[in-house]
């Protein structure tokens, strides 16, 4: 049975090791510096002591490091990747079991980084020769990978937080007086003033819709569509601003990681960075997080009195990891009917699956039965964490009956420790056993054998074939005890 997120003490054998050895130190002289006995500090390292809280602080300052630094959700999220890893087909062998896997996530971080990029290498690989295979692929260009998702392993990586942008938002929303909701006329202005460059609205050739947001820099005209509502075209002024005001620092983010290894990829997330900062810019981070702290993360009035959508509301609150000053640590996904993840970010160490789908159980998919309302769920993972989440439906697109439209499902996740903290958890009886929905990271690499829903076969499970037998349970597995 795992253990529950509260009864987790913290080893933090190897991170304490690595960071000795980085300082040039040997146990007697770490001791010395910590204030503990060499014993004390021999058995943290190997892992026979948990770190106590003075402990914890003590090292935070000899080392200069955040107490966040012995975060287990850095880890969490390594063995969800390793899983993931283990678990392809590819492999061969059944996976060896979550404590293993968590296990060597903790205690070889650096082995275990090297399985996943070689297991992505090995899936970008397989797919490009499946796509080269197919009829008239032959000059299909092999990429390393997928932009798209080298971007999203890059936000992940910085927990969707980038302060940087948000002081640098925060400030220029204090120097031009930007008021919530009216923001869209002093941006362009700014804009015009500032950078030489005035907006207009975009006509649009007949039949087609004007795109949201197109710069001329020759003409210096930035076009927006008419059918933008005020708090978007503040997005789009502010996306133009991040670009023109900001470039070297989008360059500086972009060029600097090592998840992003084509220029397809770092251009993406250069984009990516200006999004964020046009969010900050509208949303800046002390204003917006004292409100979500006094509304109880209702995403309803934050859109009100923020003037933004829904979507840009729920976004905008899993990037609120400042130090000192942090909110509730949020996933954030955006999922269409058949199931595809376009959008999905976590200051958390949830796992978002790279194969075989997700879980059909997520509440975040029966959004789409009940458009416009907001749904709730407590979901329990295999390894016994549950989350609180919210999901609803959001339609996008311009106006007109001929205009093309695209409805999504958006949610919001946190660790259920944190619910109490959302308005969304007054009357759900948040600890009552049975009340969570058990739900995995996709049918592949999930451990539930005794799931109704289950759409393939577990890794590693042997199918139980028995022509005078039907259960209940797709895909039964033999019980290898």
């Amino acid at each position: 049975m795992p253990r529950r997120p509260a009864d987790r003490k913290i080893y933090a054998h190897a991170k304490l090791r690595r960071l000795r050895r980085d300082r040039g130190m040997n146990q007697v002289e770490m001791a010395r510096a910590l204030g503990i006995s060499t014993s004390y500090a021999h058995q943290l390292e190997q892992g026979q002591r948990p770190l106590t809280a003075p402990v914890l602080l003590r090292i935070a300052e000899v080392f200069g490091v955040d107490a966040e630094f012995f975060s287990e959700a850095a880890e969490d999220r390594l063995a969800a990747d390793l899983r993931t890893a283990l678990a392809d087909e590819a492999c061969g062998a059944p996976p060896p079991g979550a404590e293993d896997i968590a296990e060597a996530a903790r205690d070889h971080p650096e082995v275990a980084r090297a399985l996943v990029a070689l297991h992505r290498r090995y899936r970008s690989v397989a797919e490009q020769a499946a796509a080269l295979a197919s009829p008239g692929s032959a000059a299909a260009a092999l990429l390393p990978a997928e932009p798209h998702d080298e971007v999203r392993d890059f936000f992940y990586a910085h927990h969707n937080h980038f302060d940087v942008l948000d002081a640098e938002a925060e400030k220029l929303a204090a120097d031009i007086g930007l008021r919530p909701g009216r923001a869209a006329e002093p941006l362009a202005a700014h804009l015009a003033e500032r950078y030489g460059v005035k907006v207009v609205r975009a006509a649009g050739a007949p039949g087609r819709t004007a795109d949201a947001r197109h710069y001329d820099p020759d003409a210096g005209l930035l076009f927006l569509s008419p059918t933008l509502t005020d708090g978007r075209r503040a997005f789009q002024v502010g996306t133009q601003l991040a670009l023109l005001a900001h470039g070297s620092l989008l360059d500086t983010l972009a060029h600097g990681s090592a998840e992003l290894t084509s220029p397809q990829a770092r251009a993406l997330a250069r984009i990516g960075l200006a999004n964020y900062f046009a969010g900050a810019l509208l949303l800046p981070y002390a204003a917006f997080h004292a409100a979500a702290e006094e509304v109880r993360y209702d995403v309803e009035l934050l859109s009100a009195r923020f003037g933004v959508g829904f979507e840009t509301v729920c976004h905008r609150l899993s990037t609120l990891q400042r130090a000192g000053r942090r909110g509730v640590p949020f996933s954030f996904l955006r999922v269409d009917r058949a199931g595809n993840i376009s959008k999905r970010q976590s200051a958390t160490d949830f796992h978002f699956s790279r194969l075989g789908g997700t879980c059909p159980l997520w509440t975040v998919y029966e959004a789409f039965s009940a458009p416009g309302r907001t749904l709730t769920q407590v979901a329990e993972m295999p390894d016994g964490k549950r989350y609180f989440w919210v999901a609803r439906t959001v339609t996008r697109g311009a106006l007109g009956h001929h205009a093309p439209r695209a409805e999504f499902a958006v949610a919001l996740g946190c660790e259920l420790r944190h619910a109490h903290r959302l308005v969304y958890a007054e009357g759900v009886l948040l600890d009552r056993p049975g009340a969570a929905t058990p739900i995995g990271l996709g049918c592949r690499i999930c451990e539930r054998r005794d799931c109704a829903q289950r759409a393939r076969p577990p890794a590693g499970g042997r199918l139980a074939v028995d022509p005078d037998r039907r259960t209940h349970v797709p895909y039964p597995v033999l019980d290898e005890a």
